[in-house]
């Protein structure tokens, strides 16, 4: 639903480390791992993700581009 050249923002994407556990069942773990499947399969976005260490620990945020 979005045109060319729409930015999308996502926060949190890291989750202090643990989507990189393939085994945790933490319903927001889980989330943030269907957000990358969404994200990876929709051939109009360019997206990458940023981990970001500070005093709450690890976390990050994703950004992403609609292509024309």
């Amino acid at each position: 639903m979005s045109r060319p050249g729409t930015v999308i923002i996502g926060d949190n994407v890291v989750r202090g480390g643990k989507i990189k556990d393939s085994t945790d069942q933490d319903p927001s773990i889980q989330g943030m791992r269907q957000f990358y499947d969404r994200m990876s399969s929709e051939p109009r976005l360019t997206a990458t993700a940023v981990q970001t260490v500070g005093s709450k620990g690890w976390d990050g945020f994703s950004i992403a581009i609609v292509n024309g």
